[in-house]
């Protein structure tokens, strides 16, 4: 039987290597993306300081609904998503972003994420 890595493992290196390259900073700090098959969740954060300067999530919303089924795994929610942290970051001063995909291939909800905050006014 061989030993194949999971594509959770195989995403794991992935971000890992690209985390040698992609560093966040005060200025400049790095727009995080993590999706689950339910929710997608979106920080910003100075690696410098070790700390997550803002945070939006679809599962922020479901909160905010006392617990109804609100869905985060698809596309439209991946956009709302971005447009808030985008709004977030702005609101805290941030501008430009240094974008990590999370080991994720740049396609369907991370690729939302990313338009709808570059959209909204986030460069990266």
């Amino acid at each position: 039987m061989l030993n194949r890595a999971s594509k959770n493992e195989t995403r794991q290196r992935v971000h890992d290597r690209i985390r040698k390259k992609v560093m966040g900073t005060q200025e400049r700090p790095r727009l995080n993306v993590y999706r689950s098959l339910n929710h997608i969740y979106v920080q910003l954060i100075d690696d410098l300081k070790g700390v997550t300067l803002a945070a939006a999530s679809t599962a922020d919303d479901r909160k905010n609904n006392k617990g109804a089924r609100v869905t985060g795994g698809n596309v439209a929610s991946a956009k709302a998503v971005g447009k808030k942290i985008a709004e977030l970051a702005k609101q805290k001063g941030y501008t430009k972003v240094v974008f990590d995909r999370g080991g994720y291939i740049y396609h369907g909800r991370v690729k939302a994420v990313a338009d709808a905050a570059r959209e909204a006014g986030l460069q990266f």
